[in-house]
């Protein structure tokens, strides 16, 4: 009976090799200022490294020779785990909501409709608009079409037609994309926000001013006036 195979399996590493790691007889370096050195022995590119207190850092390893770059690799590290962060901060899921409307749907309801399409688009997400026909309804795909058109003429300026209007079955489906990102939409209701916040406080210290000032002139008001004894009716010339 054979021996059984040994496991190849294991963890990848994706880090870049290093220093002694770098197992190659020559590389080509650069400095750590991006100048090209050009090809050295693996132990001279050490050396080098070590005289600089710097990391040597195979940064192309497919290449032939492996190109191998000086510097701090903490401090790489470290930066580009910042970088990393923010990029993950800074990213936004695309959510796609939806608004359902009636092919012969009132004023009213549309504006309050409309509404809610122009308030997610402003806040960075697509829409989509579902014109749902019932009976005759379905014998008249203009209407649906015609509503959709001039929805998005009335958005024109917070959004913008992604998906055409197209019939699926019996609903009319077409996708609105919003003209801005949503991480800008989200920097510009938190500056929103900030200032609302800024002139409510400001308002509410406008009115505690006010009041205490109503306050002290009420107090001044109440003020009891000093009573007139018997001394001040007398004449200062006639002895008591």
């Amino acid at each position: 009976m054979s021996a059984p195979e040994p496991h190849l399996g294991g963890h990848i590493s994706t880090e870049p090799r290093i220093n002694d790691r770098i197992r190659v007889p020559e590389v080509r370096l650069v400095g750590p200022n991006g100048e090209q050195v050009g090809i050295v022995r693996i132990e001279d590119a050490i050396r080098l490294a070590q005289e600089a207190d710097l990391d040597l850092v195979e940064v192309a390893p497919g290449n032939r020779p492996p190109v191998c770059k000086l510097m701090d690799y903490g401090k790489w590290k470290y930066e580009n785990a910042q970088k990393a962060r923010e990029s993950r901060r800074n990213q936004t899921n695309t959510v796609i909501k939806e608004m359902k409307l009636r092919p012969k749907i009132d004023a009213h309801d549309y504006d309050t409709k409309k509404g809610h399409v122009v308030r997610f688009l402003r806040g960075g997400d697509k829409v989509k608009i579902t014109i749902m026909f019932r009976g005759r309804e379905q014998s008249k795909p203009e209407l649906g079409f015609n509503l959709l058109k001039k929805l998005a003429e009335d958005v024109a300026e917070d959004g913008i037609v992604e998906s055409a209007p197209k019939q699926d079955g019996r609903n009319m489906l077409m996708v609105l994309a919003p003209t801005r990102r949503k991480s800008d939409a989200r920097v510009e209701q938190q500056a929103e926000k900030s200032r609302r916040s800024a002139e409510r406080s400001a308002s509410e210290e406008a009115e505690q001013r006010e009041l205490a000032e109503l306050r002290a002139l009420h107090a001044a008001k109440a003020e009891p006036k000093r009573r007139r004894g018997p001394s001040d009716n007398l004449d200062p010339d006639i002895d008591v």
